[in-house]
């Protein structure tokens, strides 16, 4: 079985190797190799994932050729689009990004998306408020900083298509509230996407429905491993 990989370079110091057929899997690594051959074992967690939710088995990689068909090297720019070091980020956008998502690609993107909510959720299960409150040294958020964050971001991926359909200010506060909200809209725009070519651009990068579906699923994961280590310390 031949994966594609999109490689992203420089993304916050690191590079970042998307499997670009399976949202939600991905892997880091220092160097573009590194990321590469991480990513062989994220896909074999992604196989048991998917598995362990499903019930069954969802997938079969079997054995796989990793290939790396498209690189992007991350930039900063300000509010003029002028290059400038340490202003805003113009993540990953690969050729892939491009094609429009069809309806398997959507129902299989909604039931990747409520797994990943509900490893979420089941992680900060029973957390008392001074855990959730808490916070760590070097870090910016407490873990619920970090589950607003994810719902803010989830509104932000919406508003780079211009379909977030509500202020970012009028968002609930309760992080919980917030989450919910975000993401009963993120499903219903997928839903309204398929089939649809609708690439746009904003802040000087590009936006479509399976850069938005990629995006989502790599935050909610990254941020549930993240709350998970922070649990640890």
């Amino acid at each position: 079985m031949r994966i594609a990989i999109g490689l992203e370079l420089n993304n916050e110091g690191r590079a970042l190797a998307w499997a670009l057929d399976y949202p939600g899997c991905f892997a880091y690594g220092e160097e573009g190799p590194d990321a590469v051959i991480a990513l062989a074992q994220a896909l074999v967690e992604y196989e048991h994932w998917t598995a362990r939710h499903a019930g069954e088995p969802w997938l079969t990689l079997g054995d796989f050729d990793l290939r790396i068909i498209d690189t992007w090297e991350v930039f900063t720019i300000n509010d003029s689009y002028d290059r400038q070091d340490g202003a805003y980020a113009v993540n990953a956008w690969f050729l892939h990004d491009w094609k429009p998502l069809q309806a398997n690609e959507v129902e299989r993107g909604l039931q990747l998306l409520s797994w990943s909510r509900e490893d979420l959720l089941r992680t900060v299960e029973g957390l008392s408020d001074e855990v959730m409150d808490r916070t760590y040294p070097g870090e910016r958020w407490s873990v619920r900083g970090i589950l607003r964050h994810v719902g803010g971001a989830e509104w932000w991926y919406l508003d780079r298509l211009g379909l977030a359909q509500c202020d970012r200010e009028s968002l609930p506060k309760d992080p919980f509230e917030r989450l919910q909200q975000v993401r009963q809209l993120l499903n219903e725009v997928l839903l309204s996407l398929v089939g649809q070519e609708k690439v746009m651009g904003k802040d000087g990068e590009f936006w479509s429905s399976r850069k938005l579906l990629r995006r989502a699923l790599w935050h909610e994961l990254d941020h549930t491993f993240h709350i998970r280590k922070l649990l640890q310390v």
